[in-house]
């Protein structure tokens, strides 16, 4: 991956290698300007020729690709995964939110005095959004780009649909007389799908069976609340212990694959480009479609990726290619003060050791029958006792934070014992924090394999 440069006056020269760029550093004719992306400033030279350099970037709602190229060489390539739960953070922030608002008194309600502004989206289609426009801000802020080429695709989510069935192509009224059409309630419609049984055991309601409708993909997970995600199961089925590793409901999966990427880029696609065009009036946008990467990509002959569509996309196709690197963005702030250990027991059955959660009595809640057998019979020895840690302060050491131990560079997964300690990666090795000294903070981003 290549060096970003700026001049002594701030202009933005041409890239360089990182061998030269350290020896730049070490004779003192450059300083580090900005590390992400990692730039230097050169102390004496005040201009140079420029080329022509262009950012291509295959967006995305999981996964986004990015390419820096000139005629000659690729400067960048880098893939971006983006966060999966961020419904869940914004969950949670609400959930803590209304807790702290209902502790104190006299504060004034919030009902009703807030509305949604013109343009609006979900904030976490709103956050992957603002990923992509980060990205290119931080690339055409530190390297000379003149062109920048987005893969910007417009799906329909019913014709995806109707070919993942083998189904006719939705024409006219077929898009309003969907799967629900005449059906009040989606509990209904599911049940009336699947026909009254039960998709693990075959119970019908003539059989005295209760039914319930089952998310596939867990809610937990990601799952949302599409049709082709539900499915029809019996109380006797639908069980806590089902739900698990080893259970008749665990390797589940849905007959059709999520539309969730399809449906953010035809969410955004336009507010991304428009917002691309008014930040940087001065470099030419250019939208290009998958189906054109995908014939570009079988004309090279290169394996399906998201930094090799980024590289055959737009007008240059080095042959000289820099090697691909992955960051994962990370949360900045956990708003969970407080985490609960379960206690540990020996189970009878096979001397193995086991929560409190899974030896538990089988009773979902106390106004329902028992659903599974009751397994506190099976709780032998308490090896050790569920317990309450609380977090009362911000530690210095984050996750994927780098620090030096021994002279050598180790990565971190947070720390514990109220912060006098950290554990380090991939030996998962606690060491006291006295002992360790920071070498980079990971921030926003950190390096990862790719997924």
């Amino acid at each position: 991956m290549s060096v970003a440069v700026m001049s002594k006056t701030g202009m933005r020269l041409m890239p360089t290698s990182e061998y030269r760029a350290r020896k730049l550093l070490k004779s003192k004719k450059a300083t580090v300007y900005r590390y992400n992306p990692f730039t230097i400033q050169l102390t004496e030279r005040e201009t140079g020729d420029v080329q022509t350099v262009e950012l291509c970037m295959d967006t995305g709602y999981l996964h986004i690709g990015t390419s820096v190229k000139s005629e000659k060489h690729e400067y960048l390539g880098v893939q971006i995964d983006t966060l999966t739960d961020e419904k869940q953070k914004h969950d949670a922030c609400r959930m803590y939110r209304r807790q702290r608002r209902s502790r104190k008194r006299y504060r004034q309600s919030r009902f009703n005095n807030r509305k949604r502004s013109d343009g609006w989206i979900a904030p976490s289609l709103e956050h992957k959004k603002d990923i992509h426009i980060q990205t290119i801000s931080r690339i055409c802020n530190a390297m000379p780009i003149t062109n920048i080429t987005l893969e910007m695709g417009n799906f329909d989510t019913q014709v995806l649909k109707a070919l993942e069935e083998n189904r006719p192509l939705p024409q006219g009224t077929d898009y309003q007389h969907g799967e629900r059409y005449g059906i009040a309630t989606l509990r209904e419609a599911v049940f009336a799908r699947d026909k009254y049984t039960c998709q693990c055991c075959r119970k019908t309601i003539a059989d005295g069976a209760i039914l319930h409708v089952h998310h596939i993909i867990y809610r937990s997970r990601g799952g949302t609340n599409r049709m082709s995600n539900l499915a029809t199961v019996c109380d006797r089925c639908h069980t806590p212990a089902n739900h698990k590793p080893g259970g008749r409901l665990y390797n589940w999966k849905p007959k059709i694959a999520s539309f969730k990427g399809a449906t953010f880029m035809t969410a955004v696609r336009w507010k991304m480009y428009n917002e691309v065009k008014s930040k940087f009036s001065d470099i030419n946008i250019h939208i290009t479609y998958g189906a054109e990467t995908k014939e570009q990509r079988r004309a090279f002959d290169i394996t399906k990726s998201h930094v090799n569509d980024a590289l055959v996309m737009g007008q240059f196709h080095p042959k000289h290619r820099s090697r691909p690197v992955c960051y994962k963005k990370k949360r900045r702030n956990n708003r969970c003060l407080e985490k609960f250990y379960d206690a540990k027991y020996i189970d009878s059955r096979d001397g193995k050791k086991r929560s409190g959660q899974e030896l538990f009595n089988g009773r979902i809640n106390r106004n329902h029958k028992k659903d599974s057998e009751n397994l506190h019979q099976y709780r032998q020895q308490k090896v050790s006792a569920g317990r309450r840690t609380i977090r009362k302060q911000h530690y210095s050491i984050q996750p994927h934070d780098i620090i030096v131990f021994n002279r050598q560079q180790f990565e971190t997964s947070g720390c514990h014992c109220n912060g006098a300690r950290a554990i380090l990666l991939p030996q998962k090795k606690s060491v006291a924090i006295k002992k360790l000294s920071i070498h980079k903070y990971a921030g926003g981003y950190f390096k990862s394999d790719f997924t």
